[in-house]
């Protein structure tokens, strides 16, 4: 069974058959053939017929010239070609008609002027525009240049705040433990029971301590998140979660580390906004690999209103996924439901994942 012919194809001429374009010249002899005929058998006089074979010229010309300009590559220079055929086609059009009128005053000039101004003036605007490829470099520089900035103020941000975490948190209780630790020392000679008061003291501020520093690297890369994946890593996330939220995962392969991070902290801080601002009772989280993209979809039935103009949480997603060529998609009417799309290109290893069931 053969497969249809597109209409470009049939213009152009098409593998076998007759060639469109020698059929059309082949008909319009034969009519101006028969045209001759009919005025001769007629009597002759007046030669209107010459108007008969102009028309055919005309529609034979422009089939000829439409399909050459339509040879050149799609783009802007094959509108400028067709442009070019068209002002080739209308100006023998003039001059025939001034002609074929009896001639006289030559006004055929200003349709002829007017078609080459048009004709170069696109030729002129053709050129100066940078070609397709080099547009799309261009945006891609940008978008580079961006999502740079976007990630070095995000590292930056980040910095100042493990810095703050751990002057406030486990530097604090350090210092605190030193202090103590001095007092002990001292209280050691002349009331032990004291000094060993202190020294438990000292002890439980280094547990504290130690949570402290588990917090802040907990904040770094969950360790979860290393240990047992994505789904878990997420799971783990939604259990102390105030909104009930289900979580689906089903992924063929883990991701890059720095991916999955990415998209670890971008799915906490939409469920953070739903907790904060939804008003939302129920929300639920896909994970899936579609066409080379790791792609998240948290839902919930909260009030909608979510933007990532209209806050700072969304937008620190979007640079967050920027730096890795992700997007981000909002749908959230006012009223809700809303619904936020996370997609990083990415590949995936070859390690099997069970999909994980959906937790309350």
């Amino acid at each position: 069974m053969s497969m249809p012919t597109s209409p470009r194809r049939r213009l152009l001429g098409g593998r076998g058959g007759t060639d469109p374009i020698v059929a059309e010249a082949g008909a319009a002899t034969v009519l101006a053939l028969v045209t001759g005929m009919i005025w001769a058998v007629t009597g002759g006089g007046y030669f209107w017929p010459r108007w008969t074979w102009f028309g055919l010229a005309v529609a034979v010309g422009t089939h000829f010239a439409v399909r050459r300009a339509l040879r050149v590559r799609r783009g802007r220079r094959r509108w400028l070609a067709l442009h070019a055929a068209l002002a080739c086609v209308l100006a023998p059009v003039e001059l025939g008609i001034w002609a074929l009128s009896g001639g006289g005053y030559f006004w055929p000039i200003w349709a002829l002027m007017l078609l080459a101004a048009g004709v170069g003036t696109h030729a002129w605007v053709v050129s100066q525009l940078p070609p397709a490829r080099e547009r799309e470099l261009t945006r891609r520089i940008d978008v580079l240049a961006r999502t740079r900035r976007g990630a070095v103020d995000a590292q930056a941000t980040e910095l100042k705040r493990i810095e703050r975490d751990l002057h406030d948190g486990a530097q604090a209780r350090m210092v605190s433990v030193g202090m103590t630790l001095g007092l002990a020392e001292q209280l050691l000679r002349t009331d032990p029971a004291a000094g060993a008061q202190l020294v438990s003291e000292a002890r439980a501020s280094t547990l504290s301590a130690l949570d402290d520093l588990r917090a802040v690297m907990q904040a770094i890369h969950p360790a979860v998140l290393a240990d047992r994946g994505l789904d878990k890593a997420v799971e783990a996330l939604t259990l102390d979660l105030a909104v009930p939220t289900s979580v689906s995962c089903d992924l063929p392969g883990p991701a890059p580390a720095a991916i999955e991070s990415a998209l670890y902290f971008s799915i906490a801080e939409c469920l953070a906004n739903v907790v904060k601002h939804s008003r939302a009772t129920t929300a639920a989280v896909d994970i899936s690999f579609l066409d080379g993209r790791l792609v998240a979809v948290v839902v919930d039935d909260g009030i909608g209103g979510a933007s990532v103009d209209g806050g700072t949480g969304l937008r620190g997603i979007a640079r967050r996924l920027e730096a890795f060529d992700g997007i981000i998609w909002v749908n959230s009417p006012a009223g809700g439901p809303t619904s936020i799309t996370l997609e990083i290109p990415c590949g995936l290893s070859s390690r099997k994942t069970s999909p994980s069931s959906g937790t309350a």
